[in-house]
């Protein structure tokens, strides 16, 4: 586990949730440019917002199977990372990364023990893994659904590999996630809402707060 921990709030809109969460103390904060998510932020409101948090905190476009053109537009509005969030092939992430000259995070979903062993093909290709959990079958979104999954798969998981975890945390779990799983960061969406969508500062607060409690 990385010493400090790195804390990511992703599915951040508006500039004063930005603000509240620079002010709680996270290291990162995502913006998600999917339309199907409830926390989908426009290229206009994009560029506002990464403007607003550069220099302040690190920021980071999710990305969901994106092509070309859309790659190239974010990547124009100069984030400080990218991350597929989509069924991207390491393929496709190492041409990405090339394209798009950000560094990437690429995410992988874990259901079973099949799925830890696809982790290292990606891990040469992206700049940094994150382990969410696998969406129900047939789910419109492949992540921020406030799923979770058993941690235990991951003792196969070569070690060397640095990674951050995400999948059904909240400001109660968090503190068991970092003791437990020892990742070098975490990531949350759904688990400092109180909607879809509509993100709680108290949450956020009380959520970095946790964990880093429990490094």
């Amino acid at each position: 586990m990385a010493d400090p921990l790195i804390i990511k709030i992703c599915g951040i809109k508006t500039d004063e949730l930005l603000e509240a969460t620079i002010a709680a103390g996270a290291d990162m904060v995502g913006f998600m440019h999917f339309s199907r998510s409830p926390r989908h932020v426009s290229i206009e409101d994009l560029a506002g917002l990464i403007s607003a948090a550069r220099g302040r905190i690190e920021s980071c476009v999710v990305l969901v199977n994106p092509d070309n053109s859309c790659v190239a537009e974010v990547a124009a509005l100069g984030p400080d990372w990218i991350q597929l969030h989509g069924p991207e092939t390491p393929h496709r992430v190492e041409s990405i990364r090339a394209e798009a000259g950000v560094e990437i995070i690429k995410a992988l979903p874990i259901g079973g023990a099949e799925d830890v062993t696809h982790v290292n093909g990606f891990a040469e290709v992206a700049d940094r893994i994150l382990l969410d959990a696998k969406p129900p079958k047939g789910a419109e979104r492949p992540g921020g659904l406030g799923e979770s999954f058993d941690w235990s798969l991951l003792e196969a998981l070569d070690r060397s590999i640095p990674f951050m975890l995400s999948g059904g945390l909240t400001p109660d779990t968090v503190a068991a996630a970092v003791r437990t799983v020892r990742p070098m960061g975490i990531d949350v969406s759904s688990g400092v809402e109180t909607a879809p969508g509509v993100k709680s500062p108290k949450l956020i607060e009380a959520f970095i707060r946790n964990a880093r409690a429990a490094v």
